[in-house]
């Protein structure tokens, strides 16, 4: 069961604790790539993470068999961000995690443009669009 305000109040907690834990942020960057849900999904169908690009686009082929689940969808949506936002930050040049006052992480680009990876990563696992493989496009072109 998905209750909004509790939902918040965890993400910032969790938030919290990882900034507690690892105040230069690379830690918290290698938590965040962690994405275990997803890997896992990934894995049993033969798809590698590798942190690229091409992975992002290996995961919009896969048939959404998550759907049928909706207590995991929201977490693999999570997962899916945080891996955007891990590929973002592994191969564009500036693009570093943040965290908004809200507790939400977000990458933000060189240009200063802050993209919320969790909120694309939810719209990806409930609806297919965007495609992770074209927010990566769209946010990497010159």
């Amino acid at each position: 069961m998905r209750i909004p305000f509790l939902d918040k109040r965890r993400r910032a907690e969790e938030s919290e604790r990882i900034s507690a834990a690892y105040p230069d942020g690379a830690g918290a960057a290698a938590l965040f790539s962690e994405c275990e849900l997803l890997r896992d999904q990934a894995e049993r169908v033969g798809v590698v993470l590798d942190d690229t690009p091409e992975s992002l686009n290996a995961l919009d082929q896969l048939l959404p068999r998550w759907r049928d689940d909706p207590e995991a969808m929201p977490w693999l949506g999570t997962d899916a961000g945080l891996y955007l936002g891990t590929v973002l930050v592994a191969t564009i040049g500036g693009a570093h995690w943040h965290r908004r006052d809200d507790g939400q992480p977000v990458v933000v680009l060189d240009s200063g443009r802050e993209l919320d990876v969790v909120e694309e990563g939810v719209g990806w696992a409930t609806n297919g669009v965007p495609e992770l493989s074209s927010v990566y496009a769209e946010v990497s072109a010159p």
